[in-house]
This record gives C-alpha cells, structure tokens and sequence, in this order.
C-alpha cells in the first residue's frame, strides 16, 4: 500500500469517528507538501503502518502507554493547580500501547528532519544521545516533573522565550470568527459549545465560541475556541474532537469508549493542567498566551538545544514511567540499548518518509 492509498483510506475511516472540516484538511495537506517535516507531523497512520517492517530491531522491546505521535513540537507550557509553570509533552491524541523504543525513535526521527528544514543545529547523532541520556536517566531516578520554578533555570528561561505576546496570541486566536460551515460542523460546534460554556460559567453569558486552526496532525477535526471578558481580561478554552489513536484503525479493532487519553495524564509522572477535561470524544483545555505548545521556530530564538533535547527524552520517560508494571522490563532493556541501533532505526523512518513525501509531493503537483 502507498501513501496515498493509506491516506485514502486513514481519511474514509477518520470521518466515520468524527465530522471532518474539508477546509483544514485541504491547508494540512498544503502545509505537508511543503517539506518532509511538516509531513512526517501529519502522516502518523503512515508511520504506524511502516514500523513493523522497519523495526525489527526491537521485536522484542517491552511495550508501555506511549504518547505515540511525539515529536519536537509535541512539548508545551501550562500552569498547575498551584500556578506554577509547567513544561513538558502537552498532546496525548495518538496514545497506545506500544514498544517503549516507538516514542524515542520517533522522537529522533524529528531531529533528523527538523536538521534537514533548518529548524535545528545540533547533529542528529549527538540529538540522539542527549535524548536517550535525558531517558536513562529519568528512568534510573523514577522521574520528576519539570515545575519552572527554583529548579530548571535554563529551561525555564527558554520557555519564557517562546510565551505568546497577549495581543497577538488572542488576535490570532479570533482570526477564524466569519468562517462558514457545513451542518455537520455547526452540529459538532453546538456539542461543543454547550462543554465550552459550561467550562466557562464563571463568566456569564457573554462568552464567543468561534473555530479555530491549530496544529498539523489534527487539522480536518472539530476545533471550538470559547472567549469571554472576565474580570479585567480574557479568558479562554479550546474544545477538540478527540478520536481514537491510528493504531485503532491500523490494528481493524472497534474502538473503545474511553479515551488513553486521561490515563495518560493521570498516571505520568508529571503536575497536570487542572484545566484538561474529556468530555466523551473532545477534550477541554485552557489556552492563553503562558500555555501554548512551543513551535520548532522557536528553537531558533537562542534555545540551548542540547539541554533541550535532554529534557524531552526525561519528559518522555515520566510518562513511559505511568506504566508501572513494565518499568522492570524497560531498565532491563534499556542496559542493552545501544544509542547507534535506535538512531539506525530512526534513519530508516526518516529515509522512508522522504520517500513518501516525494511521492505526495508529486500527486499532489499534478493536481
């Protein structure tokens, strides 16, 4: 089966689960023809499909709750219950069960091609190492979340960095209020205006519930962004279609009423955004400008990359940790891991993907 085939077929099985917004699913192809990377970011199906054949290095790795589609741009900020901020893996939408080596080797495979888009400096091979020592180590110490407080300077000035200016971040937020919609968008607004209004009662009745664009791999599903003036400022959450992960229609099983998604959150090592809801199939956040997911552009605004890459791969282990009954098996895999054989694996996706993405690329330019 080819890309396209996958891409047909991901797509038909996709909108039996949710409406599909034809016009982000057009811009999210747009946006994957214009480099491997951003195409590497929508194609999770494809990914999935291509590792059995391409892994068999790690037949025998011991499988955890994965976050599943992790790359560079899969970490973000939030504040917790007690206001602190808060970095760390911020999109659980893909999550299942899989090989422990599944999320460190896609993890590098976003290296490598954020390198190749210029995104990056730092070597590949030496991305690779910073990851899986940032993991070892993690692991060894049971984890710990990262709280940008007294601890974490380095990273905590990063993200400071990278935070939305207010003005801007609530004019791009609003930029999508005179879109037009089919009936079964409006239909999945009036579901999820109803959750949003709800999240926001404190604030009245005076509260917009607008579409809204955000991210790659998501983009063609419901997205609501609520807005309400509270208290001397604007407030705001974001209601998203939530679907099972690619692995589910990979594997042909029926999906399950409950979302990983909760699991994931609850059981990581890690302090929770207090704000995060799953209400059936869509999730409720908070969005403002201190919690935003932090864009691989950002990591040209003087980023200290390889301690960077270093906290990702012990973000990766917090949550890889909420498995509690494999964490033997992976210390005991780990010890046998070696840094060349993962990154090996990961070439062979990134080689595979840019095979794909030429091969999009050229449908797609006949059009």
């Amino acid at each position: 089966m080819n890309i396209l085939e996958a891409t047909e077929r991901y797509e038909r099985w996709l909108s039996k689960q949710t409406a599909i917004v034809a016009k982000d699913l057009r811009k999210k192809k747009e946006k994957m023809a214009q480099h491997p990377f951003p195409f590497f970011r929508g194609t999770f199906y494809r990914w999935v499909q291509l590792w059995p054949q391409l892994s068999t290095d790690f037949s025998e790795a011991p499988s955890v709750r994965c976050v599943g589609d992790l790359h560079l741009e899969n970490f973000g900020t939030w504040r917790d219950a007690e206001g602190r901020l808060i970095w760390g893996v911020n999109d659980f939408d893909e999550a299942y069960r899989l090989p422990y080596v599944f999320d460190l080797v896609r993890l590098v495979a976003s290296i490598i091609l954020a390198r190749q888009a210029n995104i990056l400096t730092v070597d590949p091979v030496a991305g690779c190492e910073r990851i899986l020592s940032g993991y070892r180590e993690s692991f060894a110490a049971s984890g710990k979340p990262f709280v940008l407080a007294e601890a974490h300077p380095e990273l905590r000035e990063m993200a400071l960095k990278s935070l939305a200016n207010p003005i801007t971040f609530w004019q791009k937020v609003e930029e999508e209020k005179n879109r037009k919609e089919s009936t079964d968008i409006s239909n999945a607004r009036k579901r999820a205006s109803k959750i949003l209004k709800q999240s926001l009662s404190m604030a009245g009745p005076a509260v917009k519930v607008l579409p809204r664009v955000a991210g790659v791999g998501s983009l063609g599903r419901p997205r609501f962004v609520a807005i309400a003036e509270w208290n001397g400022g604007r407030i705001a959450r974001e209601a998203k279609a939530l679907v099972p992960s690619a692995c589910v229609w990979l594997a042909g099983i029926k999906p399950q009423p409950e979302s990983l998604y909760e699991t994931m959150v609850n059981r990581a090592v890690r302090m929770p955004d207090p704000f995060v809801e799953i209400h059936k199939r869509w999730i409720v956040r908070r969005i403002a400008p201190d919690c935003v997911r932090i864009e691989a552009g950002g990591f040209q605004n003087g980023l200290d990359e390889p301690l960077l890459l270093n906290a990702m791969g012990w973000e990766t282990a917090n949550i890889h940790l909420g498995t509690l009954k494999s964490r033997q098996a992976v210390t005991h895999h780990l010890k046998k891991l070696q840094d060349d054989s993962l990154f090996a694996v990961a070439e062979r996706m990134v080689e595979a993907t840019v095979r794909d993405w030429e091969e999009f690329t050229a449908i797609k330019g006949r059009d």
